[in-house]
This record gives structure tokens, C-alpha cells and sequence, in this order.
């Protein structure tokens, strides 16, 4: 258990598995529609199309639409003004950065899509295979 309390990257994970429930939970007390959840949980993923410009640019898009703090600024506008459509995206939003994190997949550095602050992504990770190995 101590290893586990000194890796910060399954603490992280950790913390975006419990974010991810406590969104979910408050998404169903809230009555919200599950349907515009599943239509909109994977929108934040677009960002990814700006790394078609060059790393630099794709990681600021991607960890803009992947940081927690404008959708939670939107879940909290939505539920203090009782909006119904800014509290399904903002809490959506949230649910899809919190999965994210809980499966490992991190802020993006500007040197590459697969360096994240979580670690590598793909086949440079450690304890996986290195397919480009010769």
C-alpha cells in the first residue's frame, strides 16, 4: 500500500476515478439526459485535430478542452442560474477529463501527443513492448 501512496501517477488516476463518480453521481441526482451525456462525452476529444499544426499548438488545444477548470466554471454557472444546458456540458466535460485521467491519459507536453504529464503514452511506455526496437 505505501508504493502505492508514493506513485503520483496512481494517485492521480486515483483522484480521476473518484472525480469521475462523483460527476456521474451528480449527474444523475441533477436528472439530467443521459442521452445528450453520450452525445457530448466525447467532444472534448476534437482538440486533438489541432496537433495537425505541429506539437506545440495540438498540446495547447488539447490541454485547454482537458483542464477541469472551465468546465467547472460552467457546471457552476449552470447550477447557480438553474440552466440546464451549461450544467449537462459542463459536467460532461468534466466526466470525460476525469475518465481520462483515470485511464492515464494526461496533459500533453509540447514535444509530442504521447508525452503527458501522467507519463508516456503508447508504445514508449514502460513495461510495453517498443515496436520500433530494431
Amino acid at each position: 500500500m505505501g508504493a502505492f501512496l508514493t506513485d503520483p501517477t496512481r494517485l492521480l488516476r486515483l483522484e480521476g476515478l473518484a472525480l469521475l463518480a462523483v460527476v456521474l453521481v451528480a449527474y444523475g441526482a441533477a436528472d439530467l439526459s443521459w442521452w445528450a451525456f453520450a452525445a457530448l462525452v466525447l467532444l472534448p476529444d476534437l482538440s486533438m485535430f489541432a496537433y495537425a499544426r505541429g506539437p506545440r499548438i495540438g498540446a495547447r488545444f488539447y490541454n485547454l478542452a482537458h483542464t477541469s477548470v472551465l468546465p467547472l466554471a460552467l457546471a457552476l454557472v449552470g447550477f447557480f442560474s438553474a440552466s440546464d444546458a451549461a450544467l449537462v456540458v459542463g459536467l460532461t466535460w468534466l466526466a470525460h477529463i476525469a475518465a481520462d485521467r483515470a485511464l492515464g491519459y494526461g496533459l500533453k507536453r509540447p514535444t509530442s501527443f504521447h508525452d503527458t504529464h501522467l507519463g508516456q503514452l503508447g508504445r514508449g511506455r514502460p513495461g510495453r513492448e517498443n515496436r520500433n526496437a530494431t
